[in-house]
């Protein structure tokens, strides 16, 4: 990339950041006032992403002093393993059997070698593995391919679960577990792609999208800016492209096996364990807390019981004395 004529950046501090804040707080209220239910959603996201990028700046930092291909290429597979986990514990509502090693592997397949050869080849920066270059582009591919698998997957694993009847009628008819799989395949591959054919339908004329922004606000020139963000897009387009067949594949070989059975049996259609047990530790929490409470509850209205009981008492006392005397 060829620096521009203005270099100069802003220098942004909490208090814009708190500014900006302000945004996401009307978002609540608009949310709150029309009834939607996703103020809290909203506020939590917002937090969530304060907390997590400030922590990837330390880490960043870090790693960009060192200069190290190792940092790099830990950093690198950090990445895919926290995106691993958002697919299949925050944003998959169906999970089938060994989910995790597959996304983990679609992952990696994708965003690795797409990430060396373009930054190596297309962007021509060498060596591929420059802090500052490699883990930016590495971050969005892995935010695409989080879009692309969950779709594909969600899908393939909606309609063998709730529609299994057209997948078994075909076996019954004698095809294969791939000529049965295939239609739902090719449906999935298609809705994880369309997002990125309408993103690229659309960026220059209508969009500016945050990689050339960033690039034009860093100093790079307009139109080595434009030429970035086209070598990114095609990056990420080949890459969620590639995770999505790999996962698409894998969940199928899983849910239809060797014996060419549709196993639902393997499609988990709970909370993930995480939350389960988030809510098992809250649950106990909560009983342990009213317990207290009403242990509490109850040794106070024995102590005021004692003394409305030792207040008559001394009352009867009295009276009796007054009486005799």
């Amino acid at each position: 990339m060829d620096p521009g004529a203005g270099s100069s950046s802003t220098h942004l501090n909490w208090a814009n950041v708190g500014l900006a804040f302000s945004f996401i707080l009307l978002d609540g209220v608009l949310s709150t006032t029309f009834g939607l239910g996703v103020g809290s959603s909203l506020i939590t996201a917002a937090v969530r992403c304060v907390v997590q990028l400030s922590v990837v700046a330390l880490i960043l930092q870090k790693v960009f002093e060192t200069n190290n291909p190792w940092a790099v290429a830990g950093m690198a597979f950090l990445l895919n393993l926290m995106g691993t986990i958002e697919t299949v514990v925050n944003k998959s509502k169906k999970r089938y059997d060994h989910m995790f090693p597959s996304v983990l592997l679609g992952m990696l397949g994708s965003t690795i070698p797409v990430s060396i050869i373009g930054i190596r080849f297309a962007m021509d920066v060498d060596p591929f593995w420059k802090p500052e270059q490699y883990i930016p582009v590495v971050g969005m591919l892995c935010g695409s391919t989080i879009s692309g698998i969950v779709v594909s997957v969600t899908y393939v694993l909606k309609e063998l679960y709730d529609n299994r009847d057209k997948v078994e009628m075909y076996l019954a008819f004698g095809a294969s577990r791939f000529e049965a799989c295939k239609p739902i395949a090719r449906d999935a591959l298609r809705l994880a792609l369309t997002p990125n054919i309408n993103q690229m339908s659309v960026i220059g004329i209508i969009a500016i999208p945050g990689m050339m922004t960033g690039a034009i606000l860093g100093g790079s020139s307009v139109e080595q800016a434009a030429r970035l963000q086209m070598v990114i897009m095609f990056m990420i387009s080949s890459c969620t492209a590639l995770s999505s067949i790999v996962t698409t594949i894998l969940a199928l070989g899983v849910v239809v096996d060797n014996e060419h059975r549709v196993r639902t049996d393997r499609i988990d259609t709970r909370e993930h364990a995480v939350y389960r047990a988030r809510n098992w530790v809250v649950g106990k929490v909560v009983g342990a807390v009213k317990s207290a409470a009403y242990a509490v509850a109850r040794g106070v209205k024995k102590l005021a019981g004692k003394g409305d009981a030792q207040q008559e008492d001394g009352a009867d006392g009295s009276e009796r004395q007054r009486l005799l005397g």
